[in-house]
């Protein structure tokens, strides 16, 4: 166990720097949100389009690997939503956003840089392959749902332009989709702006994990707790748990089948808070979740790793 806590502590520590740092005030609100910017909207995409170009699509875009992952993903975004609305009696519009929080797992800033220190940077492809829809899905998912309950039966025929939009303003899947675009067309990069992309792409994770501690801090807990922490047991325990029992009747190979639980054991995205902030509904359940999940994934990812092959 301490071996393993040697994997996934440093990745936290960064993180609870970002958040030390915002605590006692040597930095401010307004740094961290340019950081965040900078890591969000600029490096990390440059992070994912050199990482798309790169893969192979044919060999790690399969079916069992992606079929099992997203869903385990599809399942904790319903028992969210139902257990929001049944449970906890949260409107509608509220259900939708916490079913979000249980639908994105943080992929990008947790289950990178974990998966990478514990077996390191050549077990990233499957990781990749899952990134490089999670966006997409998630967003495609959340934004439909959220739309229907509005619509209320009505102006469904704007739904999709609705969902495109939302899609296509995020900076994450312009990066993805540009990755795949020069992936399938084979066009040949510039290797100066090779090095400019891989120069940022190196700034990606520790300037997102640190900054993310900051944004951490400013949503501290605050009531709600119930459906918080049954928030944080769908993403924590039944989302892996599902793609552990599907991965293993698919019979993913090692490798596929770490990423795949790694990736679905981390705790909710920042972006579950995004999207409840963009309509206005449980932003402090999304908030709260993500803090509350991402202090609860120091125990919770060693221990799943501990049961991986």
């Amino acid at each position: 166990m301490i071996l393993l806590l040697t994997v996934t502590l440093p990745v936290f520590l960064v993180l609870g720097f970002g958040y030390l740092a915002a605590w006692r005030g040597w930095i401010g609100e307004a740094a961290i949100d340019g950081l965040m910017k900078f890591a969000q909207g600029f490096a990390i995409p440059c992070l994912l389009f050199l990482a798309i170009t790169r893969l192979d699509l044919s060999q790690e875009f399969n079916l069992p690997l992606l079929g099992s992952f997203y869903a385990g993903a599809l399942a904790g975004f319903f028992a969210g939503l139902f257990g929001a609305r049944l449970i906890f009696g949260r409107v509608w519009e509220d259900a939708v956003a916490i079913g979000f929080v249980g639908l994105f797992s943080n992929s990008l800033l947790l289950g990178l840089p974990i998966t990478e220190r514990a077996y390191g940077a050549d077990a990233l492809q499957a990781n990749f392959a899952i990134i490089a829809l999670h966006s997409p899905f998630c967003y495609a998912v959340g934004i439909t749902a959220m739309e229907l309950v509005k619509a209320g039966g009505g102006s469904l025929w704007r739904l999709p332009g609705r969902v495109l939009r939302g899609m296509g303003r995020n900076a994450l899947i312009l990066g993805i989709g540009l990755g795949a675009v020069v992936n399938l067309s084979g066009l040949p990069l510039p290797e100066m702006l090779i090095e400019a992309l891989e120069l940022m792409a190196r700034a990606a994770l520790p300037a997102a994990l640190f900054g993310l501690g900051g944004i951490l801090y400013r949503y501290r807990p605050e009531g709600d707790m119930r459906v918080i922490l049954y928030v944080v047991a769908v993403s924590l325990v039944l989302h892996p748990a599902v793609v552990w029992g599907l991965g293993s009747m698919a019979g993913l190979s090692v490798e596929a089948f770490r990423s795949a639980i790694i990736t679905a054991a981390m705790a909710p995205g920042v972006n579950a808070y995004l999207f409840a902030s963009i309509y206005g509904h449980a932003k402090r359940v999304a908030a709260s979740a993500v803090l509350i999940g991402t202090a609860a994934s120091v125990l919770s990812a060693t221990l799943w790793l501990a049961l991986l092959p």
